[in-house]
């Protein structure tokens, strides 16, 4: 079990200490993507800021950058040479001054490619930290094998447990299984009971065994800011009964909790050798559905998985980075289509999340074990990335709609075209956030 980053702290400020740090990196990877491609492509900065306000810190590079943190760590920017402001919108009065070779050397004086390549950089640089991250979990971490072998066994109620790590499973219930994946699907299709008999091999020789329901009641994931988190449920914790009714696997808890909607249940948890009580009443949730779209469902907010890992090999660096792009992609695609069916009314507005729930899910995720964290970051700078390319003035997308409009029509928008477009922009992203803020103080 991993330790948790922040015990030590209180709940307060650990929360906001794991929010400062997962936005300063993403907003470090974001900014330096502008930075260096724009170095790449000629085009100076003169500060490259973690954070706005008071500076706390600087230090001047040798390609005449000032590298600096301030004292409000709420975001950063890169200022280029001749930018009348961090946000490149307008030229200061010493660009009118400058040389031709100079000018080149600006963001307002650099050709069209150039410009362009510079803005996406930012958006372009949060995908690849997260495929490098999802990359690395396969890369360092292994893949399950697809053979249906027991790995390292978790924690149950001793009575249960009969398997053993190396144990190949041949057959279970008689049902003939040939991979992990069939025996993942054969776990969900199981009718309920304390044992089921399992044909494995092992040491050779197949023997049959009597062992626990493959995925029993056990907690193997607990969602932040969900029913589950709020009463204190933790992975690890086995449900063995609820409403006083004994049940013996994750599809049973599942009926239970449908059967319910939404009405408190009484669980009876067992939890490293002791029987706990709660009494949790699940929420309301939108979740997307593999074919598309979404439905709505109520749920605790924990997953459940086999009571023993598969075991993994190594992935080679190709099928790492195929991983990495799958998670983005995926990432990606089920935040559009979720943000599609929020403007189309499809689905509850709670579902944009703020300031003030991305800090509560930092903290949580740093709670869970550095994995967890690193993880987070990683599906956040995503979400990050997307958000820029949207076509909103202030953003890299509104930007690169500038270029487009500049490469359509050989001139770039009027200067008071731009001010008003950025005004627009800047009251439509402070409505978002309002309303972003407003979700997170009024959704459950």
């Amino acid at each position: 079990m991993e330790a948790s980053l922040i015990p030590q702290f209180g709940g307060v400020i650990g929360t906001l200490a794991a929010f400062v740090v997962a936005l300063s990196i993403i907003v470090a990877i974001h900014e330096y993507g502008h930075y260096i491609v724009g170095r790449w492509c000629g085009i100076k900065a003169d500060v490259f800021s973690i954070g706005f306000g008071p500076v706390i810190w600087s230090k001047m590079d040798r390609h005449g950058t000032k590298w600096q943190l301030a004292a409000l760590p709420l975001g950063g920017y890169v200022k280029f040479r001749g930018d009348a402001n961090a946000a490149s919108v307008g030229a200061d009065g010493t660009v009118f001054e400058m040389s031709e070779a100079e000018r080149a050397t600006t963001m307002t004086g650099a050709s069209l490619w150039r410009r362009a390549a510079t803005v996406a950089a930012g958006p372009v640089f949060n995908f690849i930290l997260s495929i490098l991250v999802f990359g690395g979990f396969v890369l360092f971490a292994g893949q399950a094998v697809e053979d249906a072998v027991v790995g390292e066994l978790k924690s149950l109620p001793t009575e249960v447990v009969t398997l053993q790590e190396g144990d190949e499973v041949v057959t279970i219930a008689g049902q003939p299984v040939a991979s992990m994946s069939e025996l993942t699907q054969a776990a969900r299709d199981l009718p309920a009971a304390p044992t089921v008999p399992y044909e494995v091999r092992r040491d050779g020789a197949i023997i049959t065994v009597d062992a626990a329901l493959p995925m029993p009641a056990r907690v193997e994931v607990v969602q932040p800011k969900s029913a589950a988190w709020d009463i204190g449920l933790r992975p690890g914790d086995v449900i063995r009964a609820v409403d006083g009714t004994g049940i013996h696997s994750f599809a049973e808890l599942q009926s239970a909790v449908a059967a319910g909607e939404g009405a408190p249940l009484a669980l009876s948890v067992w939890r490293d050798g002791e029987m706990l009580d709660f009494v949790i009443a699940p929420r309301s949730m939108d979740l997307p559905l593999p074919e598309g779209g979404f439905e709505t469902r109520y749920l605790m907010g924990i997953s459940g998985a086999l009571f023993f890992d598969p075991v993994t090999e190594r992935a080679g660096p190709l099928e790492a980075v195929s991983y990495g792009v799958t998670q983005t992609w995926d990432i990606l695609a089920g935040s559009i289509s979720a943000l599609s069916h929020i403007i189309t009314g499809q689905i509850s507005t709670c579902n944009l999340s703020g300031p003030v729930s991305i800090a509560e899910i930092s903290g949580a995720a740093a709670s869970q074990g550095f994995s967890n964290f690193i993880w987070f970051i990683a599906v956040l700078s995503a979400a990050v990335g997307m958000l820029n390319l949207f076509p909103i003035p202030v953003l890299d997308g509104g930007h690169l709609v500038f270029h487009a409009y500049e490469a359509v029509t050989g001139k770039p928008p009027s200067d008071g075209a731009v001010k008003v477009l950025m005004t627009l922009g800047l009251a439509i992203m402070g409505a978002l956030m309002v309303f972003a803020l407003w979700n997170d103080l009024t959704c459950p």
